[in-house]
């Protein structure tokens, strides 16, 4: 990132889960509030806020600060999927780097609707045939993905076991129990080769960061890319369903990662704790790849080597991931800073990632949007 250097001074997160009890100002409320307070900020300590959000409808970040009496800055709020909180991040970071602020405000909302998740950014042939982001597409792209590498159901499970067991320890999940890949292969099959289990729920909560000038020794916020999908395979994440078929083009989360990468003049390699997208058990192996992390078809290796859990090589989603915290799309990706800020604190408790030094955050919105977020001590 050019420019001023970009660190985290505060971090807050309302839990994931659903609180009928509760309305969206409030989730919102509680994670700003814990965020302003861990670096510091009293009214006026910040110069601009970002907030991201899907379903919370107009102004919702002027409804959470309004309710908060800190208004009169430069509210924006952002819209891009699962991938709002890392657009807003990247806004947020680059107002920094550039010198146009130097404390900003950074959160994401969302109280999402029970059930299947429906956009208005698909017309309504493409999801009357299940080419929406919903389980029939997330089906079509596991079908591609165990095609293509090999790798079966029992993968899929054992990508659940790993992420809910990690849950259990993450009081701001929505499920905090183990499952066995049993049980999971045991849960009722939604479209195949997706089981009820291997898909996130989509809920609510918040989660809030406090971005600065860097001036000290705190995490810093090497680079935050967002890329946008290219025309390209119908079953791929390179487009929402163009109806091409053209495979060789990079899917958004490439992209992302590639730039990132350049941005922050590292390799995958030196990446120590990831938190990526697992909408679906396969989605996180396919973020996998498409990341750097591994090779086409190396996955199944990895799972089988404990290389992706918490005292492995690499841990992949120490958070319990989407699987067991559930997906509020605006908090999604902020979600996912506030566990790799405590990670590289050494502040996760039982989670807790040894010698972690680098860190990456990976979300994708609509299958049109990625996010990367590279952070370090």
């Amino acid at each position: 990132m050019n420019g001023f250097e970009v660190e985290i001074a505060g971090v807050g997160m309302h839990p994931f889960g659903r609180f009928d009890d509760l309305g969206l100002v409030d989730l919102g409320v509680t994670a700003v509030r814990q965020a302003m307070a861990e670096a510091g900020l009293g009214p006026g300590g910040f110069q601009a806020a970002y907030c991201g959000t899907a379903y919370g409808g107009v102004a919702t970040g002027h409804r959470v600060l309004g309710a908060l009496a800190l208004t009169g800055t430069p509210i924006i709020d952002v819209e891009a999927g699962c991938a709002s909180g890392g657009a807003a991040l990247q806004l947020g970071a680059q107002a920094i780097a550039n010198g146009q602020y130097d404390t900003v405000l950074v959160f994401g909302v969302e109280k999402m609707p029970k059930g299947i998740i429906r956009s208005s950014f698909f017309a309504p042939w493409q999801e009357q045939a299940g080419l929406s982001p919903a389980p029939a597409y997330f089906a079509l792209r596991a079908q591609r993905l165990m095609a293509d590498t090999g790798l079966t159901k029992d993968h899929l499970a054992a990508v659940c076991v790993k992420n809910r067991a990690n849950g259990v320890n993450n009081p701001d999940a929505m499920w905090q129990e183990p499952v066995t890949a049993e049980a999971v292969l045991a849960s009722r099959v939604v479209c195949d080769p997706l089981h009820l289990w291997m898909l996130c729920s989509p809920n609510e909560g918040a989660a809030a960061v406090v971005l600065r000038r860097a001036a000290g020794d705190g995490v810093r916020v090497r680079a935050v890319s967002l890329r946008s999908h290219l025309p390209g395979g119908v079953l791929s994440e390179a487009t929402p369903m163009s109806g091409l078929t053209a495979d060789a083009i990079p899917g958004a989360s490439a992209l992302a990662a590639e730039d990132a990468y350049a941005d922050a003049g590292i390799g995958p390699d030196e990446v120590d704790v990831v938190e990526c997208q697992d909408t679906d058990a396969a989605r996180e192996l396919l973020s996998w790849q498409e990341l750097g992390l591994c090779a086409p078809g190396e996955q199944a290796r990895i799972l089988a080597d404990g290389d992706a859990h918490i005292s492995g090589a690499r841990p992949i989603n120490p958070s319990g991931g989407l699987l067991s915290k559930g997906e509020p799309l605006g908090a999604s990706a902020l979600g996912q800073v506030v566990e790799l800020v405590h990670q590289l604190r050494g502040t996760a408790g039982p989670r807790q990632v040894d010698g972690a030094r680098v860190a990456l955050a990976h979300v994708v919105g609509r299958g049109a949007n990625a996010c990367v977020t590279l952070l370090s001590t």
